[in-house]
């Protein structure tokens, strides 16, 4: 807020007060540009070709795990690449012992073999995960 004063002709001096947005929509275009810059990085940055199939709508807790397989095989714990089994075998002991469990999401690649998706599933069994899901895109309009 800016105040400033003028003199009147009885010498008396009047205050006039005035609001200088400037600031305010200095602040509000940097938050602006900071979100539409933040927003597409928050989605999985995995490139999966997922299969289609017609599933049910559904919410993703914060605490849902994503596990990607894409169509060479690779394992990514949601998206870094996990380089041994031994190192998600390890993340899913420790997810395993909290209480209420997360969800772990698989995401398999359509071109990947079973036998990769079939490795998360075992690691998750090993450790004792109870809440396993499978991400799918739905079936194309024809």
């Amino acid at each position: 807020m800016a105040i400033s004063y003028v003199e009147a002709d009885d010498d008396d001096d009047v205050v006039l007060s005035e609001i200088n947005t400037t600031p305010l929509v200095d602040v509000m275009l940097v938050l602006l540009i900071i979100f539409l810059i933040t927003i597409p990085v928050i989605n999985t940055s995995v490139a999966v070709r997922l299969p289609r199939e017609s599933n049910q709508l559904r919410q993703s807790q914060p605490a849902t795990v994503v596990i990607s397989v894409d169509a060479k095989g690779g394992t990514y714990w949601f998206d870094a690449r996990l380089m041994d089994p031994q190192s998600l075998q390890d993340k899913l002991k420790l997810i395993a012992t909290r209480t209420p469990q997360p969800e772990v999401h698989i995401r398999g690649d359509a071109r990947s073999d079973y036998e990769a998706v079939a490795r998360v599933l075992y690691a998750c069994q090993l450790a004792g995960i109870t809440r396993i899901g499978f991400v799918t895109e739905p079936p194309a309009n024809r």
